[in-house]
């Protein structure tokens, strides 16, 4: 009998009872034929490949991560907790060490939710990959996370949500943001004041393909990991990068895919994107399963597979050169780039505008975070949208040090006693959420 180098857990959750609308991209279909391919070659009957069933999770876990106006209950549906279930679930298992590593085939996507949502923004409600690793951070104590976002869009949600997280390396990597939606996930992306480089962004020209996926994670990213050393690996497995995806324009192939898998050894491996419903998603996921498990990929083709067609030219290739060196040259350089940021100040500010195109809902959010040497910083948002609904929120970070705890109890009793409709406190110190 075959049997997996690696344990390898899977959890599907198709999502039947959720659409954005019936022809949209984001719908069922894009589990269903993967799932079907899954059991069509047995990778099931592979001893040390399991499929799980996906838990749900709470709404505490949600409010871990997310500040949602007007509640939780409503901005997200049941799918969206059991997507987020999934997730969870793989973490758990990893964690148990039932399984070496696992990947939640899951939806609807979550990397474009940011910490504070009033609706949906790039098909997305909340953000499972953040709700997962906080959800791990709870339970089993985890401090150094790795999230690795290889969709072809930036992952502007997860960086908001670890903006100002030292323990947290986020890296993106993705079509240039002046070709792209959303338009974001540039080089001088890199952080708050308390965490500065420890957000990096890749934007690559558009035709990629193969070449510079693979040579950008062997020249930037896991550099970057041997340094950090990370407690835990996540990937954010988008697959719109693929050379038949109708919303993109990369030419990574499934076997890219697979390679890109084997080189980056996640724990953990969520689907976001991938939009090639029939041409990619299946043989794609298939790649990345059997790379996970440690499996033969090697004859692994799509439908209308030509490298000589897919080759990048040498002034992309050139391009990307030179990005992995911009992006090295920010990790090195982070500690003059935090100093830079932070100035003489005692806080930092920043203001921006949001539009969350699902929804077709625009937010104005004031931020301001403590600069601190001891831990991440507690954080105050102002936000307010055209829907009239606003928000008073407080975060104070899992590591807080007693000053940052207390300053972010004295904004929280500020904002109760102010105009907002919805005031809300996350303290992670103590995993206590209060709302007002």
């Amino acid at each position: 009998m075959l049997r997996a180098k690696n344990k390898t857990g899977l959890v599907f959750f198709p999502a039947f009872d959720w659409a954005i609308d019936p022809t949209h991209p984001e719908r069922e279909e894009r589990l269903l034929y993967t799932q079907d391919q899954v059991f069509e070659e047995g990778l099931f009957d592979i001893d040390g490949i399991t499929e799980y069933k996906p838990d749900l999770v709470t709404e505490k876990d949600v409010q871990r991560v997310h500040m949602c106006v007007p509640d939780v209950k409503r901005v997200t549906t049941n799918s969206h907790f059991i997507s987020a279930g999934g997730a969870k679930t793989i973490g758990r298992a990893v964690m148990e060490k039932e399984i070496d590593c696992g990947f939640a085939l899951v939806r609807p996507p979550g990397h474009h939710a940011m910490r504070v949502v009033h609706g949906g923004r790039g098909f997305c409600n909340i953000n499972i990959e953040a709700i997962m690793v906080e959800f791990l951070r709870k339970e089993y104590g985890i401090k150094k996370v790795a999230i690795i976002d290889t969709d072809c869009h930036h992952g502007d949600g997860t960086q908001d949500i670890y903006w100002h997280d030292p323990n947290t390396l986020f890296v993106s990597v993705h079509q240039d943001g002046r070709t792209l939606y959303p338009g974001s996930g540039f080089l001088n992306e890199f952080g708050g004041p308390n965490a500065a480089g420890t957000t990096l962004n890749i934007p690559l020209p558009p035709n990629t393909s193969d070449e510079g996926y693979l040579y950008t994670v062997e020249n930037a990213i896991l550099p970057i990991l041997d340094e950090f050393k990370p407690d835990i690996i996540i990937n954010s497995a988008g697959q719109d990068n693929h050379f038949s995806d109708p919303l993109t324009n990369m030419n990574f192939s499934a076997k890219g895919y697979a390679d890109l898998t084997s080189l980056l050894k996640p724990d953990i491996a969520v689907l976001e994107g991938g939009y090639s419903i029939e041409g990619a998603l299946p043989y794609v996921n298939m790649g990345i399963i059997l790379a996970m498990a440690g499996l033969d990929y090697s004859n692994i083709k799509e439908p209308n597979y030509d490298p000589s067609r897919l080759s990048q030219s040498s002034s992309v290739s050139g391009s990307i050169k030179d990005i992995c060196k911009d992006v090295l040259n920010v990790w090195n350089n982070r500690d003059a780039l935090r100093d830079k940021i932070r100035g003489d100040g005692k806080f930092h500010e920043r203001a921006r505008n949001i539009m969350y195109d699902t929804d077709n809902i625009y937010e104005m959010q004031k931020e301001k975070i403590m600069i601190c040497d001891d831990c991440a910083g507690s954080i105050r948002i102002e936000s307010s949208s055209d829907t009239g609904h606003n928000l008073f929120g407080v975060h104070i970070p899992v590591d807080a040090c007693n000053k940052c705890k207390e300053v972010g109890y004295e904004w929280f009793e500020t904002g109760k006693s102010g105009s907002f409709k919805n005031t809300l406190l996350q303290d992670r110190s103590e995993d206590n959420y209060l709302t007002s």
